[in-house]
């Protein structure tokens, strides 16, 4: 799925960050449109990774004010950005869906330690169902209004909507956060062979099409979206009431720090 020659890149990238920033990276995953599994040929490469460093460092009388993000610009299709560990538990605290994705990825660069696998263990321990479907509604909604009803549309951009309603879909007849590759929503529209059958043909010509392919709307597939978007507006997912997580994410993140004393 990744070229042979970028993921060696990539790997020594995240070595080289390592030893220069001297943090210990936990999880390195792809994001985005690879790990969606819709990617074009010339689609970046969207590295997101969490890392950890010494626990003296989480010490400081000033830790809110040191830096707890890695980030580098785009150099040969490489997009390479990290979180802090503490950072990214806070935000897993919110169900940050960024987070929630990274932990989900089919496409793993690197899993140390404890970290990765304790994060899944908590997540339907920690996800709101009512913050996923209000995050995807409005990715939906927003994608749909800026680019779906023009004469010609960015292929792509049907999957920014899709995917997000077909998580919806996802949330409420499952109760747990949604998959993050397309494919494994599909089942949810089984009952729409025509609507599966023509979404599974732009698919194929979405991995076959450059980054910024068009094409004509698909009457079958806008027909959904806007069915969707108008059933979903009167929708008010009810809120789950669940005891608070930070006393698991604080146990988590205490063994981080302990693996890196005992590495180090």
């Amino acid at each position: 799925m990744i070229p042979n020659d970028i993921h060696q890149d990539i790997m020594h990238r995240l070595a080289l960050t390592e030893r220069e920033q001297d943090v210990r990276i936990l999880l390195a995953i792809e994001s985005g449109s690879r790990a969606w599994g819709f990617a074009s040929p010339n689609s970046d490469f969207d590295v997101r990774f969490i890392y950890a460093r010494s626990a003296d460092w989480y010490l400081s009388v000033d830790l809110e004010e040191h830096r707890d993000v890695i980030e580098y610009g785009i150099t040969d299709d490489i997009d390479l950005n990290g979180w802090d560990i503490r950072k990214a538990l806070r935000l897993f605290w919110k169900s940050n869906p960024a987070f929630v994705e990274w932990i989900q990825s089919p496409i793993k660069y690197i899993e140390s330690g404890c970290f990765a696998s304790g994060a899944r263990d908590l997540l339907s321990y920690v996800y709101s169902n009512e913050s996923g479907i209000y995050h995807y509604r409005s990715m939906a909604k927003t994608n749909y209004r800026g680019y779906l009803r023009a004469e010609m549309v960015p292929l792509k951009k049907y999957f920014y909507v899709l995917r997000p309603l077909l998580s919806v879909r996802w949330i409420e007849r499952y109760g747990v956060a949604a998959p993050i590759e397309f494919g494994k929503l599909l089942h949810l529209i089984d009952d729409q062979p025509r609507l599966l059958s023509d979404i599974e043909q732009l698919l194929d010509k979405k991995r076959a099409t450059p980054e910024m392919g068009l094409s004509e709307p698909i009457s079958s597939i806008n027909s959904f979206i806007i069915a969707e978007l108008e059933r979903l507006e009167t929708l008010n997912p009810q809120r789950s009431v669940k005891s608070t997580p930070l006393p698991h994410l604080n146990a988590l993140f205490h063994a981080i720090l302990a693996e890196r004393v005992m590495k180090s």
